[in-house]
């Protein structure tokens, strides 16, 4: 008979850093979505025009893109103890999405450059930027951290790391219809 665990921590995959990282990343997130909102409120003209710019396509596109990946890194962490061949197998498909992402949201940025719109055009494209740039940033982490996974596979580690992913894919689904479509 097992013991019951101490704590709800306890039942947490990975170490609490990784909880602690995980928590801090989303209230930065937060914040940053909340004065989003505010200035929208305050701009509603401005935020209304600037989103038509947006291509709600290639937004979408990366919607399923993060959630696709997601599904592989969670079938990889079910697999991270039974077979390290799955494991980087799965792992493979999420970071492969992963890059698929970054290459759309990439194609998004050039096309606003060509437009001339740039962090500084308005509030609206401000806090685009920002957020979605600093995502752009924790989805290279998370590719960074998914090669390391690729060359050691360990359980405890695919566990933390794809924890960290699902943040990352819980960031864009909070982000996507809040910049994208409200």
């Amino acid at each position: 008979m097992t013991n019951p665990p101490a704590s709800v921590l306890d039942e947490l995959p990975g170490e609490l850093m990784i909880w602690v990282l995980i928590v801090s990343e989303l209230l930065v997130f937060g914040a940053g979505l909340i004065t989003f909102m505010a200035l929208r409120m305050a701009e509603p003209e401005t935020f209304a025009q600037s989103q038509d710019l947006l291509n709600r396509t290639a937004g979408a596109i990366n919607t399923v893109v993060l959630v696709f990946s997601g599904f592989c890194a969670a079938v990889a962490a079910q697999n991270a103890k039974r077979s390290p061949m799955k494991t980087r197998l799965w792992l493979g498909g999420a970071f492969l999405s992963g890059v698929v992402f970054l290459i759309i949201k990439y194609s998004e940025y050039a096309d606003k450059a060509r437009l001339g719109i740039g962090i500084e055009s308005n509030d609206f494209f401000t806090f685009y930027y920002l957020l979605t740039g600093f995502h752009a940033m924790h989805v290279i982490a998370g590719l960074v951290i998914f090669l390391l996974l690729l060359i050691r596979p360990a359980p405890g580690y695919v566990h933390a790391g794809v924890s960290f992913w699902h943040m990352v894919d819980l960031v864009w689904i909070l982000l996507f219809p809040i910049i994208y479509l409200l």
